[in-house]
């Protein structure tokens, strides 16, 4: 009886059985990028040259680390981040109601949240800011009836006009943001919630509300970081904040400019802090929706610091 040798295919070569042949591995060549390399020179330059110009400048640096703990300072970094959180309640709270009343089927309370919100969205915060302090010269009381009664000049204090020049205008913007993240929650929810007998109130605060959250909560973090900044607009109505005192100091001591880098360091230093706070805000909101959370920064230095262990290990 005859063996019946099997081949494969023709084209392919037959290699012996006990051939110990291996395929050649296979030698990547990496791509190289050369715009890459370009633009980072480009920029390094860049970077050092506005580096040579400021030592070049006449700046007295010294009065820098002076004045950075200075009382009046510190005062103003206080009175901003009151004016920020105060602004911020005022909007938040302001823009959930106009949001509510923008998806109200009543066209009188829907309209006229339309029209909040197009009026102050639509015109700067500056000039709102100058409209509310000068309008005095239009009112000289404000007559409330039996509940109070003043003049303008002397009720429309400097933080008054903070708040209402920024709180209002922050309630509109509030209102798109809101309206935004309710929508975003499927009706199905809403009918849900109606069907096992919740009144709308009711659904809400317990239904609505806490998942929008996930959709309402990071450009509300970006709004507070820009109202921190926003605040430095008051001192043009005679609010002390960070801007206006370090504005009178640099006045007083003849280095104004150098007053101005110390107040860009203070808010560097605080929407530093508020960032990180809205990136945990963001990552607890996010639990419901994504299947593995982000990587906090300490877990990405944790993370490469591991790796970096393995590679040397590896490698000896």
């Amino acid at each position: 009886m005859t063996d019946i040798e099997k081949t494969g295919p023709a084209d392919r070569p037959r290699i012996p059985p006990t051939s110990s042949a291996r395929p050649e591995a296979i030698k990547a060549i990496p791509v190289r990028h050369y715009g890459r390399y370009v633009s980072a020179v480009i920029a390094i330059a860049a970077l050092v040259a506005i580096i040579y110009a400021f030592s070049q400048g006449k700046i007295n640096w010294g009065a820098v680390p002076d004045y950075f703990f200075d009382d009046r300072i510190l005062k103003g970094v206080s009175q901003t981040l009151l004016l920020t959180a105060l602004s911020m309640v005022i909007g938040i709270v302001g823009g959930i109601l106009l949001a509510v009343m923008r998806l109200s089927r009543n066209p009188v309370t829907s309209s006229i949240a339309w029209f909040y919100i197009w009026f102050f969205r639509g015109t700067p915060v500056l000039v709102q800011l100058f409209v509310w302090f000068n309008l005095g010269l239009v009112f000289e009381y404000i007559n409330l009836m039996p509940i109070y009664k003043d003049y303008w000049s002397s009720f429309m204090t400097p933080l008054l006009t903070a708040l209402l020049g920024l709180g209002l205008n922050e309630a509109a913007y509030m209102a798109e943001i809101c309206r935004a993240g309710l929508l975003s929650v499927d009706e199905g929810q809403t009918e849900a919630s109606h069907a096992l007998g919740m009144s709308h109130g009711k659904t809400l605060r317990r239904v609505v509300i806490p998942q929008a959250m996930r959709v309402i909560v990071p450009p509300t973090g970006n709004e507070v970081i820009n109202m921190l900044k926003t605040t430095s607009l008051v001192a043009a109505v005679q609010f002390y904040e960070l801007f206006k005192y370090a504005q009178d100091i640099g006045q007083g001591s003849g280095a104004p400019v150098e007053m101005y880098f110390l107040a860009a360091a203070w808010y560097l230093i605080m929407t530093s802090v508020l960032s990180i706070g809205q990136f945990y805000l963001e990552r607890y909101y996010a639990r419901g929706s994504s299947r593995s959370l982000p990587p906090t920064p300490l877990q990405k230095v944790r993370a490469n610091l591991l790796s970096l262990g393995r590679r040397k290990g590896g490698m000896a």
